[in-house]
């Protein structure tokens, strides 16, 4: 089974969420990580796992990601983790992978289906193999407790409870103890 791991310089966790219906509010997490175990070329049969740390947030506005990380969205203090566990990958074309698994945050564990895009394995710095991905997806925020909302004048919600969520990742494949010797 080869190992990969994320490359966190070239690499970023982002979401998106309606804001007052009309507009969109975007955010990124700063600190994470994942790793991808898999024998075939194409990562087909791969194992996918990734963790983001919640006080890591940023919506480049302060007020905001402060009430983000409270008890009324993440409730960064008693769950400060987000991670997803693959359960299946499902190979829809030669680059198109539809990847199930387990996404955890705030205390609730919901399987979820992302949209993965495998842009290719190419030799990086060093000769050390390279794999690039465009992971696409969404969650219902309400099914993970940030239940937070409040209606607006004309009756319409603050926050919308879709989260369109956009990794783009490069992963380095992990050299062995043996082959490194």
């Amino acid at each position: 089974m080869e190992q990969w791991k994320i490359d966190p310089v070239h690499s970023e966790i982002n979401f998106r969420v309606k804001h007052l219906v009309v507009s969109t509010v975007t955010g990124t997490f700063a600190k994470f990580d994942a790793s991808i175990e898999a024998n075939k070329d194409d990562f087909s049969d791969a194992k996918f796992s990734f963790e983001a740390d919640v006080n890591s947030i940023s919506t480049k506005n302060e007020q905001r990601d402060g009430h983000l990380k409270s008890l009324d969205f993440f409730d960064a203090a008693n769950h400060p983790k987000m991670t997803f566990v693959s359960k299946s990958v499902k190979k829809l074309s030669d680059f198109e992978l539809q990847v199930v698994g387990d996404l955890a945050m705030r205390g609730v564990t919901k399987e979820i289906s992302m949209n993965v895009i495998y842009n290719g394995t190419v030799a990086g710095l060093g000769g050390a193999k390279v794999a690039g991905f465009e992971v696409k997806g969404k969650v219902n925020r309400f099914d993970f407790g940030l239940q937070w909302n409040a209606l607006t004048e004309a009756g319409g919600v603050m926050v919308s409870n879709e989260v369109r969520i956009e990794i783009l990742a490069e992963f380095a494949k992990v050299r062995s103890a043996a082959k490194a010797a």
